[in-house]
């Protein structure tokens, strides 16, 4: 049995869809609802079904869940491409393009709620409001560092071994290991993202790819400048205990910089909104209808 508003696969009222932008296919979980236009953005090496235990609350809104490229079951990069996080916001921004999508809502999560800051900054009079959960704008790096994470990028860019598990079960089970997630969650995440591989076991379908470190990163004033670009109203919502993403004094400057933000604190992990949906999913709504 799952937990009270954690969804176990295939109970959640959220269905496949795919979109179609310039040279990929996206992959995407909706509950076709005819309320306020979402788009949820998940985590690094997470994927659409991260939002499955907010949907049984979210049923009022119009909810998109995208799979960011080299995730879930959306297509990976061609060849010889890395993954650079600016590409992210601009694959988001073509999804709304693809939906019919004007003006719409952000809900982002850890590297959701990066990409979507970027976003925001790149088409602020398409976006109506933001909750980013876990996610206030991307990892920056000193100036100074710029040879050494090339340098450390270099270095690491080689494929490793992809590893196989005996089942999904054993899959969730080693990414709950590495991570905030109950098995619960965890498998979720596994169900959607992984695939039998014959002869093999059960692997994750994520491309090894996204693995790979950074070229660069923005610099701590480059993302402040970004987060002053944004012109919709933000909440962010930040766990208890503090994750620690960035240092709470990095979070208070940036909170500082934008226009019109609120900030919610609630009990769980990194993975709150699979953990404790109920909760995020209140200020979630009472966000989106109050800035529609």
């Amino acid at each position: 049995m799952a937990g009270p508003g954690l969804c176990l696969p295939g109970d959640c009222a959220l269905k496949p869809r795919d979109i179609s932008i310039t040279g990929l296919e996206l992959a995407a979980l909706t509950n076709g609802g005819n309320g306020p236009r979402v788009l949820a953005l998940h985590g690094w090496l997470d994927n659409a079904s991260s939002f499955a235990p907010l949907a049984p609350f979210l049923e009022e809104l119009d909810l998109v869940c995208l799979d960011f490229p080299g995730h879930g079951h959306s297509d990976h990069r061609p060849e010889g491409c890395r993954y650079h996080f600016d590409d992210y916001a601009f694959d988001v921004l073509a999804a709304a393009d693809a939906l019919g999508w004007e003006r719409f809502h952000l809900l982002g999560h850890s590297l959701g709620g990066a990409v979507g800051t970027l976003a925001m900054a790149m088409a602020p009079a398409r976006i109506a409001s933001a909750v980013l959960i876990e996610g206030l704008g991307p990892l920056s790096s000193p100036p100074n560092q710029a040879a050494t994470g090339a340098r450390d990028s270099h270095e690491k860019t080689r494929l490793r071994a992809r590893r196989y598990h005996s089942d999904v079960t054993g899959a969730a089970r080693a990414r709950a290991n590495n991570s905030d997630l109950d098995i619960q969650a965890a498998t979720l995440l596994a169900d959607r993202g992984t695939r039998i591989v014959p002869g093999k076991g059960v692997a994750w379908r994520h491309d090894l790819r996204l693995t790979w470190p950074s070229v660069n990163r923005f610099t701590e004033p480059q993302v402040l400048d970004l987060l002053a670009g944004i012109e919709c109203p933000v909440l962010n919502i930040i766990s208890d205990p503090p994750g620690g993403i960035f240092p709470r004094s990095r979070l208070e400057r940036r909170l500082a910089t934008l226009r019109s933000q609120t900030l919610k604190t609630i009990p769980g992990g990194h993975h709150l909104h699979m953990t404790n949906p109920g909760p995020v999913a209140h200020w979630i709504l009472e966000h989106i209808n109050g800035n529609d």
